[in-house]
């Protein structure tokens, strides 16, 4: 069994394909957007946190470590043994086996909303095969998968995992190269050449954009965007999601810098308004992720 390393599974969830569903959210992304609502998913590895808030300044930790909130050189020991939950993990190994296990506790509320199971991240096919395993499992107890991906992968490894997803989440930020490897810190070249190829093969793909505020809402990128995804076979839904400011509070706790700040967000008439270069062009458009 494959092991990979997950930060949160998000019972419930709304927000991640029908229905309710349980969302695994694994560590690592080659993109580094400005406006990440998971900044705590971006390193590859297991990172120790410190919640200020909670923090007794009891004496696990010295003073100079109590100054940052990045702990070096801790373990799990660590964690169990701060007295106030101040000392925290971000990321945990796990082996498919076990993760798919916990996951079918929840499977009455899949089977009874049309649910099921999401992987997200972070990149999650920067660990393809658990990710890949995963679902393999889950689709042979019944499982509806979903895969939410930045499409910045090898494209053998995107068309390996998405035969095992019954719906792919596909994140689209920018049309222009140049502002895409701004916002992102990488290019989108490989991104939009994988959702062709994609779309040629699988039949159920949700484009999901987030809506940045002077970043991406300009007429010219919306216009592309219906431009480029208009003619794709594949696409069922286009999802416009509203930027919120989650990440800037998070990005403190594990030691990045936040750089929007005081970015409004969106309105639902200035959503529907965008919707409306979607529309008409043939692209089942929703705002917020629901119809």
């Amino acid at each position: 069994m494959q092991s990979g390393l997950v930060f949160n599974v998000q019972r419930f969830s709304l927000q991640d394909g029908p229905g309710l569903r349980s969302t695994v959210f694994m560590k690592g992304c080659p993109l580094a957007c400005t406006w990440c609502h998971n900044p705590e998913s971006q390193a590859p590895q297991t990172e120790f946190i410190r919640m200020a808030h909670r923090c007794m300044a009891c004496g696990i930790c010295s003073e100079e470590e109590r100054s940052e909130p990045l702990v070096q050189n801790r373990d799990e020991a660590d964690v169990e043994a701060c007295p106030t939950g101040a000392l925290q993990a971000v990321g945990q190994e796990m082996r498919s086996s076990v993760l798919v296990e916990s996951l079918l506790r929840d499977r009455i509320f899949f089977d009874e909303s049309g649910g099921g199971v999401t992987f997200s991240g972070g990149e999650p096919l920067l660990q393809a095969p658990f990710v890949i395993e995963a679902m393999s499992l889950l689709r042979a107890e019944g499982v509806h998968t979903a895969l939410d991906t930045c499409g910045y992968v090898d494209w053998q490894v995107l068309a390996e995992a998405a035969a095992q997803a019954n719906l792919v989440l596909y994140d689209l930020k920018l049309m222009d190269e140049a502002r895409h490897r701004l916002a992102t810190g990488v290019s989108n070249t490989i991104i939009l050449q994988n959702l062709k190829a994609l779309a040629e093969i699988h039949p159920s793909i949700w484009i999901r954009i987030p809506i940045i505020p002077g970043i991406n809402d300009d007429l010219a990128n919306l216009e592309a965007t219906a431009d480029f995804l208009a003619p794709l076979q594949g696409i069922r839904q286009v999802d416009l999601l509203p930027y919120h400011p989650l990440g800037e509070s998070k990005s403190a706790r594990v030691g990045l810098t936040y750089n929007l700040h005081d970015i409004q967000t969106p309105t639902i008439e200035d959503l529907e308004a965008m919707a409306g270069l979607f529309r008409p062009k043939g692209l089942n458009t929703t705002v917020g992720g629901r119809p």
